[in-house]
């Protein structure tokens, strides 16, 4: 029962932080980028550059939702059905935060945070909310669609780095929105000049995106290592591998100043883990002795896996790792 509960509350949380990123995301587009016509990439680029060319007759949730519903069918192939209903989910709360966002949020609040500080500030600004958004997502095992989804499933089978992959699909579809006509808010045309400064500014966003969507992931999946010494070591290791479904190894050894012979236990887990796990340790036995410290690179089962990458040009088909 008690294991039920926990997974329960688990996904309850993975579903709250990815609602957290989806809304950052939306928020990031809807103050800061839409109200300059600026542009950036992914699916919600693309959806951009089709309201600013209609002149907002076709909303970016339109563009949003019909193109991610066709990236969905790809992704839930390649990366599982977990990964499908997370990313589905995430992309309807998008789709409405993107539908509705703009009329909710007030024009004097864009206006003070976005349109008053400059184009620059607004794509630094839209651009570390949107990447801590996706990141946040993404470490939860969802996605906010679009390439996205592209750069999980290469993740997955060529151990590329997302914000990587994410950066050189961007880079193509900024440069295409020079060829489309945009449209101000208020019906006049954009010169080109000002599409090229366009083009300039949203590459500068898709590299502040990309920073720091590398950086909210890694931080997400730091590891520790606990070592703990307990008379109830039985009781706790049970507690470890059934309620949070981690491996642990029991260590045999003997305190030299007590000279008793004593179970240590080894235990890696990720690093937002921690205090849920200290917390039933210490409930089970308050005098347990724990000391904690980082690691870096886990892998195996319920971490981090170690990608294979064929060599070009072998004939006999040896694999070369690749971490």
């Amino acid at each position: 029962m008690a294991a039920v509960k926990r997974s329960f509350l688990t996904g309850l949380k993975e579903y709250a932080l990815i609602t957290a990123g989806v809304l950052c995301y939306a928020l990031a587009w809807i103050i800061f980028l839409i109200p300059n016509n600026l542009v950036g990439g992914g699916v919600t680029g693309v959806a951009s550059i089709v309201q600013y060319a209609t002149g907002g007759v076709i909303k970016v949730s339109y563009g949003y939702f019909v193109i991610n519903a066709i990236l969905l069918i790809i992704g839930m192939s390649s990366l599982g059905k977990g990964f499908g209903a997370k990313t589905v989910y995430a992309v309807i709360v998008a789709s409405l935060a993107f539908n509705f966002g703009g009329d909710l949020i007030p024009h004097e609040i864009i206006r003070s945070l976005a349109l008053d500080n400059g184009k620059l500030m607004c794509v630094i600004m839209g651009g570390m909310l949107s990447g801590f958004g996706i990141g946040l997502t993404m470490s939860q095992g969802g996605s906010t669609g679009g390439t996205d989804i592209v750069a999980l499933v290469l993740n997955k089978r060529r151990g590329i780095s997302p914000g990587r992959m994410i950066l050189w699909l961007d880079i193509v579809i900024i440069a295409s929105s020079i060829l489309v006509p945009s449209y101000k808010p208020d019906g006049t045309l954009m010169p080109f000049v000002d599409k090229v400064m366009v083009v300039v500014y949203g590459y500068i966003l898709t590299a502040v995106v990309s920073i720091t969507i590398d950086t909210t992931i890694a931080g997400s999946k730091q590891s520790v290592q606990l070592f703990i010494t307990s008379k109830h070591y039985e009781a706790i290791a049970e507690e470890i591998a059934s309620g949070f479904h981690r491996g642990v190894t029991v260590l045999n050894g003997k305190g030299w100043f007590s000279k008793e012979d004593a179970h240590v236990l080894m235990v890696l887990t990720r690093k937002v883990d921690l205090n849920p796990l200290l917390r039933s340790i210490k409930a089970i036995d308050p005098n347990a002795f724990i000391s904690v410290s980082s690691v870096t690179g886990v892998y195996g089962r319920g971490f981090d896996a170690i990608k294979t990458v064929e060599k070009r040009g072998s004939k006999s088909g040896n694999k070369t790792l690749k971490s």
